[in-house]
C-alpha cells in the first residue's frame, strides 16, 4: 500500500476475528477497501490513526484488532515483526550474512542457510532499523496460548516450535494414541505425509510393524481445503495410491493427523478395502475437530465438520472403518510435556477441539451468520 508517509508492505499469518466490524466502521468513515482480505483492515487502521510517528500508528492499529496475527512489515524506515499478545501464530527470527530474517518456522531459516536466533515472543514488536535491532512490548502481559495444531499438522516435522522438535512431539502423540486405543493388527500404515511421525510412534509403542501401505504423489497439494467435494475426491485419488502387494489380506491400522470433513478418510479407507485389506482401523493423532478455527486455519463452517455432526460411532460408520479412535485432549498435552490439559488457562489454543476460544469473536457474536473473511469463499461454494 502507498500511505502518506510512504510505502507499506505487510505479510500476515493468522486471522483477525473482528475484521468485519472494523471494516464496516472504516467504510463509514470513508475508507475504500480493495479486497476481502482481513489484512487490509490493518492498513486502513494505520492510515486513519491520529498518531504521527509510523510506529505509534502501527501500534494504535494493533490495539484495535482481535484474533491471531504474526506480521512482518516493511516501511521506508525499516522492518517490523510482531506477534499477537497470545502468540497464537508462530514467528521466529534468524540471521543470514548479518541480515535479520523472520519466518513462521525454523525450517525456513534452514532452507535459506540462515541461523536461528530466537522466537519472537507473544506481544513483542521487533524493530529492525539502520542495522540495529530493538524490541518493545506495547501490550499488557498475557499468558501465551500458541496454536496446538502447529505440532499436530502445520509445522514441518523438521522444525523446532516452542523449543520442542515437531517430529518428536508427533511421534509421542502416536505413542499416546497406541496406549489409549490399541487394536490387534498386522501393520501400521501412515496416511502420508503428515501421518508418518505419529504412525512411527504408534508402531514403536504397540510393537506392530510400520510399513508404507499408501504411496503418495508429491506433485499434488492439500485436499481438505479444496472448495468442492468432487475436486477433493479427485485430489485424493491423484495424491494417494495403495501398495496392493503389501495390503492384501492384512489387518491395517491407518494413522492420520486429523479428520476435518471426513471426505479424505472415507476415500482412503475404501482404497485400502479395494486393495484387499482384511480390516481397516483408523487412528487419529489429534482429538475430534468439532469447532471452526477463526485464527487462520482454513477449516469450513462448523456444520461441515464431521465431528460436529457425529459421535465417534457415527464417524466410524461414515468413513466405513472397522474402528476409529482419536488421541484424547489430555494425551495430546502429554505428548507436549504437560501432565494434562488445564481446565483454566490451558497452555495452548485448542479451540478447534474444545470450543475454548482464547479471544473475543466479535464478528461471530454480532451475527448468527458466519461473517469471517476466512469463510467467505466457503459460503460462496
Amino acid at each position: 500500500a502507498e500511505l502518506a508517509s510512504g510505502g507499506f508492505a505487510v505479510a500476515h499469518n493468522g486471522n483477525i476475528s473482528n475484521a468485519m466490524k472494523l471494516r464496516r466502521e472504516l467504510i463509514r468513515r470513508g475508507s475504500i477497501f480493495q479486497s476481502t482480505s482481513d489484512t487490509e483492515t490493518i492498513i486502513h487502521l494505520l492510515a486513519t490513526s491520529n498518531y504521527r510517528p509510523l510506529l505509534d500508528r502501527f501500534i494504535d492499529a494493533l490495539k484495535q484488532i482481535e484474533g491471531a496475527y504474526s506480521l512482518v512489515v516493511m516501511t521506508p524506515e525499516g522492518m517490523i515483526a510482531c506477534r499477537d499478545p497470545l502468540g497464537i501464530r508462530p514467528l521466529v527470527m534468524g540471521k543470514l550474512d548479518g541480515a535479520v530474517i523472520f519466518a513462521s518456522e525454523t525450517v525456513a531459516l534452514d532452507v535459506c542457510g540462515a541461523t536461528f536466533d530466537r522466537q519472537v515472543e507473544p506481544g513483542e514488536l521487533v524493530i529492525v532499523q539502520n542495522g540495529e535491532v530493538r524490541s518493545i512490548r506495547p501490550f499488557a502481559p498475557m499468558a501465551p496460548r500458541p496454536c496446538i495444531f502447529e505440532w499436530v499438522y502445520f509445522s514441518r516435522p523438521d522444525s523446532i516450535a516452542g523449543d520442542q522438535s515437531v517430529y518428536t512431539v508427533r511421534k509421542e502423540i502416536g505413542a499416546q494414541l497406541a496406549i489409549e486405543s490399541p487394536v490387534d493388527a498386522d501393520l501400521v500404515n501412515p496416511v502420508p505425509d503428515s501421518g508418518v511421525p505419529a504412525a512411527i510412534g504408534y508402531a514403536q509403542q504397540s510393537g506392530i510393524p510400520f510399513e508404507l501401505g499408501i504411496i503418495r504423489s508429491h506433485y499434488v497439494g492439500r485436499t481438505f481445503i479444496q472448495p468442492g467435494d468432487k475436486v477433493r475426491h479427485l485430489g485424493v485419488k491423484l495424491k494417494h495410491n495403495a501398495n496392493r502387494a503389501l495390503i492384501k489380506g492384512k489387518r491395517i491400522i491407518l494413522v492420520d493427523d486429523s479428520i476435518v470433513r471426513g471426505t479424505t478418510s472415507l476415500k482412503i479407507v475404501q482404497m485400502m478395502r479395494d486393495a484387499g485389506a482384511a480390516e481397516v482401523h483408523m487412528r487419529i493423532a489429534s482429538p475430534p475437530t468439532r469447532h471452526s478455527c477463526f485464527y487462520g486455519v482454513d477449516t469450513p463452517e462448523r456444520a461441515k465438520l464431521l465431528a460436529a455432526k457425529h459421535d465417534v460411532g457415527g464417524m466410524t460408520d461414515f468413513i466405513h472403518a472397522d474402528s476409529l479412535a482419536f488421541v484424547s485432549i489430555d494425551g495430546l498435552y502429554k505428548a507436549l510435556g504437560e501432565a494434562k490439559r488445564a481446565d483454566i488457562r490451558p497452555k495452548y489454543c485448542d479451540a478447534c477441539f474444545t470450543g475454548d476460544y482464547p479471544t473475543s469473536l466479535t464478528d461471530q457474536d454480532d451475527s448468527v451468520a458466519v461473517d469471517q473473511f476466512a469463510m467467505l469463499a466457503e459460503r460462496v461454494n
